[in-house]
This record gives structure tokens, C-alpha cells and sequence, in this order.
């Protein structure tokens, strides 16, 4: 059982105009390949997908954004818990936006939700997290993602977002501080 506990509860939530707020990640890891004489070779790119727990196909981590947090914070955080894993936000992928039919409230009546993007490169996975329960982990290539993933903003954030940084040679765009923000080992409970 994990000793890391969730959030959950709609209190601490940000809005703005009318859009509920969102951080999440795509979290990366580096595999080698090995050659037929049993040498490591070509490095590729594998991202983590998490099930939903509403339904079929998967999804990237993510959440709502709270006030007592900075979204880069909300990123880590949402790795941590539906996802058990740590790592280094490397990059802003972009903001994102779609209508959800499950977050609708008195907020955010339309249920439109805004959420911020980034490239999490993975530096521990987790035995034990708090969503291990519902959610099962696994890595892809950016292709077989592409064609798992259950929401279309999540495909564009992939796509347009990850895979052109990809391409672009995966320049850390992030602030070398993140070592604060990876250091997240317990988010607070809610009352």
C-alpha cells in the first residue's frame, strides 16, 4: 500500500474565465536497443501511459491545478499519483484545451478545461503510489501512443507538442532547479 496519498475534491482548484485549470506530463524514458551481437545500439524514446478509470484507452497523467502549487508543481504531483512515477520536467509542451463531460461545476458549468503540457523525463519508477489500485502503467513508443491515446488534445499535446520537440533534438527548456520540484515525496492530504 502506498504511504503517498492523493488529492482529490474540487476546493483548491484554479479557474480562469470560465476554464477549469490543468497540469499534466508525458513522462519519457530513454531504452536501448541491442544489436544481433548483443551490443546496446540505437537509444529510442518510450513515453508512460496510464488506463482510465472511466473507460477504455490511455492517457498521459494529469489533474487539476491547485492554488497552494505552482503548475509545474501540479505536473509533478499528477506523475506521482496516477502514474507512480519521478522524474525532471524537461520541457513545456504547451497549453491545451478541451471540453470535459465529467468536469463540469459550478466553475466551469461547460466543463472547459485549459491544461499546460510538459516532458517529464523519468527517473524512478514507484512499487507503490497512490492510484496504483486503478490505474495500470504502460510504456510505448510515441507511435503505438499516438494510436492508444484516448483524447484528441492528449494526441495533439503528443504529436504536435512532444514529438516536434522530439524532432527538434529534446533541448532542456526547464529551469535547472528542478530538483525541487522532483523532491515531491508526500503531497499534502485535504481535510
Amino acid at each position: 500500500m502506498s504511504e503517498l496519498v492523493a488529492r482529490t475534491g474540487r476546493h483548491q482548484q484554479r479557474y480562469v474565465d470560465g476554464y477549469r485549470l490543468i497540469a499534466g506530463c508525458i513522462p519519457y524514458r530513454y531504452q536501448y536497443s541491442e544489436k544481433n551481437d548483443g551490443e546496446s545500439s540505437e537509444k529510442k524514446v518510450e513515453v508512460l501511459m496510464i488506463s482510465s478509470t472511466s473507460g477504455p484507452g490511455l492517457l498521459f497523467p494529469k489533474g487539476g491545478w491547485e492554488n497552494d502549487e505552482t503548475v509545474k508543481e501540479a505536473a509533478v504531483r499528477e506523475a506521482v499519483e496516477e502514474a507512480g512515477v519521478r522524474g525532471d520536467l524537461k520541457h513545456f509542451l504547451g497549453e491545451y484545451y478541451f471540453k470535459s463531460k465529467t468536469l463540469q461545476d459550478e466553475f466551469s458549468p461547460e466543463g472547459l478545461c485549459k491544461a499546460a503540457m510538459y516532458a517529464l523525463l523519468v527517473k524512478e519508477e514507484l512499487d507503490s503510489w497512490p492510484e496504483q489500485s486503478l490505474r495500470q502503467r504502460r510504456w510505448l513508443t510515441v507511435s503505438e501512443a499516438g494510436e492508444c491515446c484516448r483524447h484528441s488534445w492528449m494526441k495533439e499535446a503528443l504529436e504536435e507538442g512532444f514529438r516536434k520537440w522530439l524532432s527538434d533534438g529534446m533541448i532542456c527548456t526547464m529551469e535547472e532547479n528542478n530538483h525541487i520540484i522532483s523532491s515531491i515525496s508526500s503531497p499534502k492530504e485535504e481535510e
